[in-house]
Parts: C-alpha cells; sequence; structure tokens
C-alpha cells in the first residue's frame, strides 16, 4: 500500500483503521503509514482518553495524524440495540479537547457490515459536536446509506467517510453470478476472478463517490 501510494499521481493517506494496540499502531507507524486510528471505544472514558493521548504522543514523533473513537461502532445490530450506544455530544467535545486528536469517529447510527434494518441516524449528534469540535468528523459504517443521508450527513459535518463493505459485496457478487451462470468458458483461473471483482469494486465506489461529492 505504500509503495503504491508513493506512486499515486494524487495524495494519499495510508491509515491503519481500528487499532486497539500501541505497539500496533508503532509497527504501522515504522513501516510508513502516514495516519493511524486508535480505537479505544471498548475501554472507559477516563482509559480511552489515556491511550488515545498516548497514541498521539506517538504519532507525533512520525509526523502522522491520529483519529480517535467514541461511542460503540455496533456491527449487525437491530435498531433497538444500536441506539442505546450512540456517542454522547459532550463527552466527544471533552475527549477531542483532552486527547488532541486530528479526527474522531463517532456512533450516530452507522454500523459495520451489512444493515438488518434501516439506519437510524441522530443527525444532532454530528452537528452538536461539529459546532464545539474543529476537526473532521468520521463515519464509519458508510456504505449502505443511502444517497439523501451521506448528503444530510456531510451537511451536518462529517468529512471522512469509511467505505468498504458493500464495495467488497459487489465484487463478491458479480463473481458468484459468474459461477453459478456457468461462467464464461474463457475464464478459467483465479486472477480472471479477481479482476471481475476488481472491476466491479471500482464502479460501486465510484457510484458512491458521484453521490458524495454531488457529481
Amino acid at each position: 500500500m505504500i509503495c503504491a501510494a508513493k506512486k499515486a499521481n494524487i495524495p494519499v493517506c495510508v491509515h491503519l483503521d481500528h487499532g486497539e494496540d500501541l505497539d500496533y499502531l508503532k509497527k504501522a507507524l515504522d513501516l510508513g503509514f502516514t495516519s493511524i486510528m486508535y480505537d479505544g471505544s471498548n475501554k472507559n472514558y477516563e482509559e480511552n482518553v489515556i491511550f488515545t493521548r498516548r497514541a498521539v504522543e506517538l504519532a507525533n514523533q512520525y509526523n502522522a495524524t491520529v483519529e480517535g473513537e467514541i461511542g460503540i461502532m455496533a456491527s449487525n445490530l437491530p435498531v433497538k440495540e444500536k441506539t442505546g450506544i450512540y456517542t454522547n455530544p459532550n463527552q466527544a467535545i471533552a475527549f477531542a479537547k483532552e486527547t488532541k486528536i486530528d479526527a474522531m469517529a463517532c456512533s450516530f447510527g452507522t454500523i459495520h457490515g451489512i444493515y438488518l434494518d434501516k439506519p437510524k441516524i441522530d443527525y444532532s449528534i454530528i452537528e452538536k459536536i461539529r459546532e464545539k469540535v474543529n476537526i473532521p468528523i468520521v463515519m464509519h459504517g458508510g456504505s449502505g446509506v443511502l444517497p439523501e443521508q451521506y448528503k444530510l450527513c456531510i451537511e451536518k459535518g462529517i468529512r471522512k467517510i469509511n467505505y468498504y463493505t458493500y464495495m467488497s459485496k459487489a465484487g463478491g457478487e458479480v463473481i458468484a453470478n459468474r459461477v453459478l451462470n456457468n461462467m464464461n468458458s474463457e475464464i478459467h483461473y483465479y486472477h480472471d476472478f479477481v479482476l471481475i471483482g476488481k472491476q466491479a469494486m471500482k464502479e460501486n465506489v465510484l457510484k458512491a463517490m458521484k453521490i458524495i461529492y454531488n457529481l
């Protein structure tokens, strides 16, 4: 990834997502990652602050940026179970000030993975945090969201969107369909399937980018 980033003709950040161990973060930084995320959301508030500060101090030695997280990013939970783990805006504001992070992931209704029901997004959480915190607010669980939800999240203050699950799903589905439909006789090799999946993923993420950037 680092080699590809250096060769790219646009600015690229090589980012480690959801790092829960400082030694693991250091390994990424030693390799040349330019951004890390310390995920202390499974800790209590005080411990999250302490370890996130340490991540910031570590990243500063490498001139790298740090994303922190407050609130729990759930996976595949029904709406009624997700609403109790949304980020407290006042706590998020304090967290940003105490840790000196460069970006902050919050829980406001999106989830990791495939949605079992429609996301119940609380836009007021984004708005309240953004009013008091002058760093990018990050949306995790960014795929599978409706176009109007993307646009409203951005309007309220989201500045980074993590997008993967539905892009990966698009690649997997096109490969599965080729297999189930007796596939093209010219497709025999593993790398052929990789290329087919890659193309489907590119098309899917391009569609999302056009929505997000209002193109």
